[in-house]
């Protein structure tokens, strides 16, 4: 880590946990980055983007443009997907809300937060101001909010914030925003203190929203605009929260980890050296992170035996405490898609009968398809509390075993799902964006958008690489 230059604007202790986040945001140059990092950061954000253009006009995006606009008025800032534009504070709420529309968007299996829906949306509403924004100073900024987010979350033990209930993503977000929007702005060590407890004070997020609610595709969103808000009012010279991660009285880690042995050292353990933004997982199923490793248990044993769904009378699902609580109830009748995306059970049922789980298996009309229905009863999950003594290796450990009508068994386990144990590479990430746009957008535009975002240093104004993403697209359930 760096040693701050500027010792007039010191934080008010650069040796605890936030003054050395502060000094080292200040100080970070986009070369300091590993190669491999600065374009893990490109690629995440292009899957950030093919996340936003297949939310955009999902019925609750319109829902919510509809609403945000009539509060917020036109703007200037870009609504992407609608060739429309709204407030910069709205801007940063809808796009946020479009990329965590559908739950194809990243995650940190650690420090459990989808970073481009809230490093993207604070980013693009603050780049559109008056002084021009090259790409290379846009990725310096991202780079910061993508190592800042998951960070913090490590602080809270990541997983134990969903089994307490915390929406974790919405909690830690505005840290991730708030760092990304402060580097753009150019805070420095003090300001950036400022900034950061302007955005703890600001976080939440209530996992209840999984089962019906559509605000639960807006926590980040949330996020991502009251860190835009802290970074500005920041930089403005309004003050935040002082050594908000130390305080013991209504500090951000006593707080939110209050009676779970909070550790402030995660958030600058190997700061500049381990680069958490290539631990960040791209989703390949349209399902919370969580269930990605049953649905890889299934496919392991349908690589074995295809699985018919009139062959099986039983699927036994043992998870982690983690999982089990934020991705199993008994479903209902009605069933929303952000319910059916959260429910282990459903997910694992519509792909026995689909052999997939991405965007088809969870729109409305299937989601209703009685064959699912029929399926569902026969599936049970449970936690197994062996898998949670493994701490953080165990958080995604799953054992799944399919029982066959004709009294065959197989059993398949896993202690992570295959995006996290093997990252995707670059090319696979443009592979899922050019599949999840495909009819959303047109070929030219396509195209486009993955070479500016793959190159975006070279970029020598982001207001032309805002204008592709502007314009309308297409909706995925039209």
């Amino acid at each position: 880590m760096s040693e701050h230059d500027h010792s007039s604007l010191l934080p008010t202790d650069p040796n605890g946990a936030t003054g050395k986040l502060a000094c080292w945001l200040a100080d970070f140059r986009l070369e300091q980055a590993s190669a491999a990092a600065r374009e893990r950061a490109k690629v995440l954000t292009l899957d950030g983007i093919a996340c936003a253009i297949v939310g955009a006009q999902l019925p609750w995006s319109q829902t919510a443009v509809e609403i945000v606009r009539k509060t917020e008025g036109k703007g200037d800032r870009t609504i992407v997907g609608w060739g429309e534009t709204t407030s910069a504070p709205g801007a940063a709420l809808l796009n946020g809300t479009f990329i965590q529309g559908f739950e194809l968007d990243d995650f940190h299996p650690l420090g459990p937060l989808h970073s481009a829906s809230l490093v993207l949306p604070a980013l693009w509403a603050a780049a559109q101001g008056e002084r021009r924004v090259t790409g290379r100073q846009f990725l310096e900024a991202a780079m910061a909010g993508y190592e800042v987010g998951p960070r913090v979350g490590m602080a809270l033990h990541g997983v134990q914030m969903l089994s307490r209930g915390w929406h974790s993503g919405a909690v830690f977000g505005t840290h991730a925003a708030a760092a990304a929007v402060g580097k753009l702005l150019g805070l420095d060590a003090s300001r950036f203190e400022d900034a950061l407890g302007l955005a703890g004070t600001q976080s939440a997020g209530l996992m209840a929203a999984q089962y019906e609610a559509m605000c639960k595709r807006m926590h980040h969103g949330f996020s991502a605009r009251n860190g835009m808000y802290a970074a500005m009012l920041a930089a403005g010279g309004y003050s935040g929260i002082k050594r908000v991660f130390e305080r013991d009285y209504g500090g951000f880690l006593s707080t939110f980890g209050e009676g779970h042995n909070p550790d402030a050292s995660q958030i600058t353990n190997g700061l500049g050296e381990r680069w958490e933004v290539e631990r960040i997982v791209i989703k390949p199923y349209a399902a919370m992170g969580g269930i990605h490793s049953p649905l890889d248990a299934l496919f392991d044993v349908d690589a074995q035996r295809k699985l018919r769904a009139d062959e099986i009378s039983r699927i036994e699902v043992d998870v982690a405490h983690g999982v089990y609580h934020h991705g199993w109830w008994v479903p209902q009748r009605p069933f929303t898609p952000i319910g059916a995306q959260m429910n282990i059970g459903y997910a694992l049922a519509v792909a026995v009968l689909d052999g997939a789980a991405l965007v088809p298996q969870f729109a409305p009309s299937r989601i209703d398809s009685d064959d699912v229905w029929a399926l569902l009863p026969r599936i049970e999950v449970r936690h197994d509390p062996e898998f949670d003594a493994g701490g953080r290796r165990g958080n995604f450990r799953v054992r799944l075993a399919v029982t066959f009508t004709d009294g065959q068994r197989i059993e398949a386990n896993r202690q992570a799902s295959r995006a996290i144990e093997t990252p995707q590479s670059s090319e696979q990430v443009a592979e899922k964006y050019r599949a999840l746009t495909f009819g959303l957008i047109d070929p030219q535009r396509q195209a486009a958008i993955e070479n500016m975002t793959r190159n975006l240093e070279a970029l020598d104004d982001v207001r032309e690489w805002l204008a592709l993403l502007a314009a309308p697209v297409k909706s995925p359930f039209a």
